[in-house]
């Protein structure tokens, strides 16, 4: 397999922003594709931001941060990524937008070019059994912020040959201290197929009385030593991730444990996803987070 040098990046969002960072700070050349210019000026912006902020903490100075911006190219154009030696998806956890998406790539990217899906909890194999080179498709999740999450889950599709995966490996492990862990192509994979059920349990928990938002976030913290309660989490992830995930894991087990609660369903309708749309379990719109009073009605 031909030496990594040009890295694809679809997607520029709340993952794809930090992935392109990530890349682009590991010393390869990154074209970020999205689609329009506001939504990928946005997520430049973003990235603009964070290495400005580097700079006045003193963990990087302003001559690192100007080449790691100019490592980095945006586009809106499928074409732009075409001598990529690796494209790397990171839109809406969507398995029909995904799917086309791969359709797009997989005609205007060389046929050579490694193909890896930053998903969270899709099949590998639905989305490698959609291009012409299954073989050559793996999974690569990032956790979010990417830019300082150090966990990496590659995943080995059932079509993933040796090599594909050993060079996806081998390129998570360019990228400044991140931690590598192979898994297999499981719903949910290791750490959502752990995470999400007791995430999903935590909202369980606010709709039966067990306690306030708060408090359950506050328990979590105090009592199992998390950096992060639960719910705070949820938001955090963004609700409609973890929804998504949760329909995955239900749909592949058939377990009411993963089923979307309730509660969960309804602050999906109400847009409610959480630090993203400004509001979630908590409302962020002012100075320090605050519970959600919609959720006490």
């Amino acid at each position: 397999m031909a030496e990594i040098k040009r890295v694809g990046i679809v997607g520029c969002g709340l993952m794809g922003h930090g992935i392109a960072q990530v890349v682009a700070t590991a010393g390869y050349d990154v074209t970020v594709r999205e689609v329009d210019d506001a939504t990928l000026a946005k997520g430049l912006g973003k990235i603009e931001k964070q290495l400005a902020r580097a700079v006045e903490k003193g963990k990087s100075s302003q001559e690192d941060a100007d080449a790691i911006r100019g490592r980095l190219t945006g586009t809106t154009d499928y074409a732009d990524l075409a001598d990529c030696d690796l494209v790397l998806e990171a839109i809406t956890e969507d398995l029909a937008l995904k799917l086309e998406l791969w359709k797009e790539l997989d005609q205007v990217v060389k046929p050579e070019a490694l193909f890896l899906t930053n998903t969270s909890s899709l099949a590998v194999i639905d989305q490698a059994a959609s291009t012409s080179r299954p073989a050559s498709f793996a999974g690569l999740h990032f956790f979010n912020p990417a830019q300082v999450m150090k966990l990496v889950e590659v995943v080995r599709g059932i079509t993933t040959s040796d090599e594909t995966f050993d060079a996806a490996l081998a390129f998570a492990n360019t990228l400044g201290g991140k931690t590598p862990i192979p898994t297999k192509d499981k719903a949910g994979f290791i750490v959502n197929r752990l995470l999400v059920p007791y995430m999903v349990d935590a909202i369980r928990a606010y709709e039966e009385g067990v306690g306030t938002i708060s408090e359950i976030d506050a328990a979590m913290k105090a009592g199992a030593g998390h950096p992060m309660g639960p719910l705070a989490l949820c938001d955090l992830v963004g609700n409609d991730t973890v929804g998504a995930i949760a329909e995955v894991l239900f749909t592949e087990f058939r377990s009411g444990r993963f089923a979307q609660p309730p509660l969960l369903r309804k602050m999906l309708a109400a847009g409610w996803y959480g630090r993203k749309s400004g509001i979630g379990f908590y409302d962020y719109s002012g100075e320090t987070p605050v519970e959600n009073p919609g959720l006490a009605r």
